[in-house]
């Protein structure tokens, strides 16, 4: 957001520094033409009074200030001065010669008129644009942009005000899926935009309740009938087929339990504490290994993270048996990757298709829709896992391994112990 404010920002003072610079420069062009004639004509006039007033009265010229000297005056010549004045004085009807000088400030200059027996010295006015222009222009627009930045900064940040409060809103979504209640205040396009996230807010929270108590009611009332069903099955006298009966009444209780849990576990999280992940994990490994499950446990670096505990473990403990039963073996291992701490899980199993990856994630997702019968579990191991783990601000990630089996990547905020 901050990018799209700066972006904003600054085409907007490129606009305005490109329009102020074309007009200044277009300003400065019209000053710095040839002279006007209604500028030159006067100064041209006036000139050519005060040499004819001192041609004809040389005594009284003196009186009235005019210089008189036996050579131009000191300085520098303006060849080009005096070429252009010489041209203008003619048409006011004098033919002496002329020599324009200038001191070496460049501050003064004079013209010197040829009267045949000395020259008289009168001063010219500087008629050309005033030196250091571009120092002038420079500080202008330096002018211009500081004052179309401070604008166009407060322009940009009010504009981008409602996408700011998205932004916002966004990283403070709580863990049952809902926004966070967002204050009703500043500009009106601010507050238009947070009573509109406050009020999707609410109807989220709403529907959120709302099936919570359908999976907890549809979990509840599958019970009755379930019982039912399996006090009937107990009474069939064929060995065979009541077995099957109650493997899939125990499949179908297992399905019903896995689903409501993945649903609480969206609203409801223990309070994090600090843990060992070492010790969490080896005592995950121990239990599974009692309960027949094929486990090798790998070194074990020695972290320290901030989780629920319960939630954790149930987490790891789905991922580990995911690859005990799916990979016939399953090994594991704890680093510290120089961020946080990094759990391996390997398998000797025939991995996932590239393709099906991701999908290995989605609740009640099989690979081999044949295998159902064959394993135990409801196809929601991986997608409790992978909730816990985001919840924990963790991540997960999938990868084959040759020639066979398949590896779970576990990354999570630790330090070492």
């Amino acid at each position: 957001m901050t990018s799209l404010r700066n972006r904003i920002a600054g085409f907007m003072i490129l606009a305005i520094v490109v329009v102020i610079a074309l007009a200044t420069l277009v300003a400065v062009q019209l000053v710095q033409r040839p002279l006007p004639e209604a500028a030159v004509i006067p100064v041209a006039r006036q000139i050519a009074w005060n040499v004819r007033f001192a041609q004809t009265d040389r005594a009284a010229a003196e009186a009235a200030g005019m210089l008189f000297a036996d050579r131009p005056a000191a300085g520098e010549v303006r060849d080009r001065s005096t070429q252009r004045w010489t041209r203008t004085l003619a048409k006011q009807g004098l033919q002496n010669r002329f020599v324009v000088t200038e001191d070496p400030q460049g501050t003064t200059r004079r013209i010197s008129v040829d009267l045949g027996d000395g020259w008289v010295i009168l001063p010219l006015p500087d008629l050309r644009p005033p030196r250091g222009g571009w120092r002038i222009f420079a500080a202008w627009m330096a002018l211009i942009v500081t004052g179309a930045t401070a604008v166009s900064l407060v322009a940009a940040t009010r504009i981008t005000g409602p996408l700011r409060i998205l932004e916002g809103a966004v990283d403070r979504i709580g863990r049952d899926g809902v926004l966070v209640p967002i204050p009703e205040t500043g500009l009106p396009e601010t507050q238009a935009t947070a009573r509109a996230l406050n009020h999707l807010s609410a109807r989220l929270k709403s529907a959120m309740e709302s099936r919570m108590r359908l999976v907890a009611a549809a979990g509840h009332d599958l019970r009755t009938p379930m019982t039912r069903m399996r006090l009937r099955a107990e009474f069939v006298e064929d060995d065979a087929e009541r077995e099957k009966w109650l493997a899939d009444l125990a499949e179908l209780d297992a399905i019903a339990d896995s689903a409501i849990r993945l649903v609480r576990d969206q609203v409801t999280q223990g309070e994090a504490q600090d843990l060992r992940l070492d010790r969490l994990v080896g005592e995950i490994v121990a239990e599974l290994r009692a309960l027949n499950y094929l486990v090798t446990l790998g070194p074990l670096a020695a972290l320290v993270a901030s989780a629920d505990p319960l939630s954790l473990k149930r987490a790891i403990r789905n991922l580990v048996i995911n690859a005990a039963t799916h990979g016939k073996a399953a090994r594991v291992r704890l680093r510290h990757d120089g961020e946080g701490a990094e759990l391996v899980i390997e398998d000797d199993g025939p991995g996932i298709p590239e393709a099906l990856m991701e999908r290995a994630f989605e609740p009640f997702f099989r690979v081999d829709k044949g295998r159902r019968k064959a394993l135990p579990g409801a196809g929601l191991g991986m997608a409790i896992a992978r909730q816990i783990l985001d919840q924990l601000g963790g991540r997960i990630a999938l990868a084959n391994i040759q020639p066979r089996g398949l590896r779970q990547t576990v990354t999570l905020p630790a330090r070492i112990a």
